[in-house]
This record gives C-alpha cells, structure tokens and sequence, in this order.
C-alpha cells in the first residue's frame, strides 16, 4: 500500500486565521481508493521550513502532497522553493498561460505580468492544468518519490485532485480495492445509534471497517472493506448494508452525499409544489440552504426573517397576547407563523422556527438551545420542539437540518 503525506503551507494556517480543510478533504479521497496517510503536517511561509519539511516526508512516504502557497504575491514562495529543493530552473507553460488568458477575459480584465508569472513553472515537473484558476499544479518525481504540488485554494485543489492526482495515483500503484457505503441519518445520536445496531456491528466480518461521523444533527454511518475482488466487496457491503437499514429505517434520509436540502428540493419538483420559509433564530440560514441548490427558483419563493417580535407582530401576524402569555420561543408562535408564511407567499408548503441561539437569553424554563419548528401544508401542521445544547452556530444548523427532514417525511407521507 502506498503511504502518503500531506503538507499545507500558509502562515495563515498557523495562526489559526485560515482553518485547514485541504488536507482533511485529500486524506478522506485517499481513504476512497485505498491509499493511507501516513501524517499531516502545516508549515510556515518560509522556503527552509518546507525543505526541511520535504526531507523528513520522503523518509515517511512514498508520495508528498503539499497545498498552498502558488499564488501571485510575494509571500507565496512554494513553485521557488521547490526549484530549490530540486535544483532546477524554470520554464514557461503556454497551456497554463491559455488558461489564465481566458479566466482574465471571462471577468473583463487583462493579465497582469505578476500573474503571467505564474505560468512559470520548474522545469522538471509535469503540468497538472488548473482549469478553475491562474496557479497550475505540479507532479515531480524524483529518487522514487513523488511530490506534488497544489494551490490552496479548496476548489481549485479538489479539481486537480480528481481530474489529476488520484487517476494518476491510481495508475503508478498497485492498488488494494476498497469498498465504501455511506448511510445518512437524521434525528437520532451518535450513542443512541451505536446502542441500536451494537450487535450487527459486532457481527461485521474482519475485513470491513465501520465508522459513525456525526456532525450537527446528523450522523453519517459508513461502512468500509477492502480486499482483492471488488465484485464480491461490493457484495458483500451491499448485504450488510440491507441488514442495517432495517434496524434504523426510520432515521435514514439519504445516502453518500447526499443533502437534506437537495433531497427536498428534488421532492417539491416532482410533486409541483412550492415552499416559503418564516425564520427567527436561524437568521435566513434556512433559506440560505435551501437557494444554495441549482434550480430552487422552480420551487422555492421566499423568506422573512421576523427575528425581532415586532416582525413577528406586523408581517407574520403573531398576536401580541400569544407572545405575552407563551413567549416567542412557543408552539403557538410557530404555528402562526407557519401559517402566515403559506399565506403571505402562496405556497404549498412553509417552514417555521423560533428559538434560543445563545450563548445568552436562556432561563430555566427555556434555556440556551430550545427551538420550536412548525412545518405545515395547507391540511397538516406539525410542530416539534428541539433542545440543541448551547453552541450558537451547531443550533441554527440543527434547526435547519430537522427542519428539512421534517419536510421530507410530509412529502413522503410519513407524517
């Protein structure tokens, strides 16, 4: 098996003003096809860190991923560093130039000689053209060693990845397969679902993996095998997988990358039916959500954030009564706006929140990350409260996850 490292470079990853997400990405897309990280490390902007850096990689693993430090300015020093560390000079790339010619006329501008430079590259690497940027990426290989250098910015490194650096991984090794099956669950924990299915879990055979990777309000379960006929892997995962569906059938809302808000919108158009969104707590998050998949405007019409109870009052039509006597974060507040939402935006379906985000605001009755949902067609109205725990940010994405998953269950008759 191959052992691979990985090498972010960027101040900014050390000051903890940029989170580093690129190498958690590479090494789950490894995982996929069988490759195993051996570590990860970050280091600074400076050319003798990350020589030294490559030194101490190559003695660890047969192939070094680096991401970072390729763009324009004079703070990035990688493709430099790397002439260095290979004693090779530069040459220039007239496929990246194109690249970076037509990327600059797209959004009406000229190329910059600083940015011309960067379709300079060190003359012993192989070009990995970046179709959704101005920095190419480089494969090298030396004394048996691969080293392979990415720009950081995630979606220009994920395009490169798969259109280039996994294929390529995949052709120089010899490769174990490996199997994956991802269950997507909503509605239920990390440890309550580990209670349900310990006894299938015990039973996997030795050569499968099984992980639960909960994140907020949603737990992926993935099961994993590996072995020399990928036929009989796929197989066998698929029976295991059947056996577990059955024990958490009515968590389960989708599969591998899958998303609720996708999943939704998906049922709305086959159905011909529209939805409107009645937010406080969360902001227009839910919304936000719901626009960020291509082709919501067929089903999606609107939003109004009543966060203030004014708002609330004058655009959703809480009676000011109802607020006094149960307070907004209530049932009865949902419900009305709910309601109000389906009517105000003529739609067939409307979603509803009023809840306690914290850190502050919370009492003994109501306390930090109490949340009312109401999700309502013009026949039914179902209302659900929440208790979230107190992280600000995890509670909005909660309420929106139980949000949409409450609306699938309505569109698929199991509410």
């Amino acid at each position: 098996m191959a052992l691979v490292e990985i090498i972010t470079i960027g101040d900014e990853l050390l000051i903890g003003q940029v989170v580093d997400t690129n190498s958690a990405w590479i090494a789950n897309h490894l995982n996929d096809i069988g490759i195993r990280v051996k570590q990860i490390s970050s280091v600074s902007d400076d050319s003798e860190h990350i020589i030294n850096a490559l030194n101490e990689a190559t003695g660890r693993a047969e192939v070094i991923i680096l991401t970072g430090g390729l763009g324009p300015t004079k703070d990035d020093i990688t493709k430099k560093t790397l002439c260095t560390y290979f004693n090779t000079g530069v040459k220039f790339d007239e496929n990246s130039y194109e690249i970076i010619k037509t990327l600059f006329a797209s959004r009406g501008r000229e190329v910059t000689l600083i940015n011309r430079k960067q379709a300079e590259v060190p003359e012993n690497c192989q070009v990995l053209l970046n179709k959704l940027g101005t920095a190419p990426g480089m494969w090298f290989e030396d004394k048996g060693k691969i080293v392979v250098s990415l720009p950081g910015v995630p979606a220009e490194m994920k395009g490169l990845m798969k259109a280039e650096v996994l294929p390529r991984l995949k052709e120089k090794f010899k490769l174990v397969p490996i199997v994956h099956r991802t269950i997507l669950t909503q509605g239920i924990g990390e440890s309550f679902l580990a209670e349900k299915i310990s006894d299938w879990e015990d039973r996997l055979p030795a050569n499968m993996k099984f992980a639960y990777l909960p994140a907020a309000g949603t737990v992926r379960l993935r099961i994993s095998a590996m072995g020399e006929n990928e036929i009989e892997l796929n197989k066998k995962v698929r029976e295991e997988s059947a056996k577990l569906e059955k024990l958490i059938s009515e968590f389960i809302y989708g599969y591998e990358d899958d998303k609720l808000e996708s999943i939704i919108g998906q049922l709305l158009l086959q159905q011909k039916k529209t939805i409107s969104t009645a937010e406080s707590c969360t902001g227009g998050y839910i919304a936000h959500k719901i626009t960020s998949i291509p082709g919501s405007s067929e089903y999606y019409v609107g939003s109004l954030v009543g966060y203030a109870n004014e708002m609330k009052i004058q655009e959703l039509g809480v009676d000011m009564h109802t607020l006094e006597q149960f307070g907004a974060v209530s049932e009865q507040v949902v419900r009305t706006m709910v309601i109000s939402a389906m009517k105000k935006f003529k739609t067939d379906y409307a979603i509803a929140c009023s809840g306690i985000a914290g850190p502050g605001g919370g009492t003994s009755e109501k306390p930090v990350g109490t949340v009312w949902i109401a999700v309502a067609n013009f026949d039914k109205i179902i209302t659900r409260k929440l208790q979230l725990g107190s992280y600000r940010e995890r509670v909005i994405q909660e309420t929106a996850n139980y949000s949409f998953n409450t609306l699938r269950k309505m569109l698929i008759g199991e509410l």
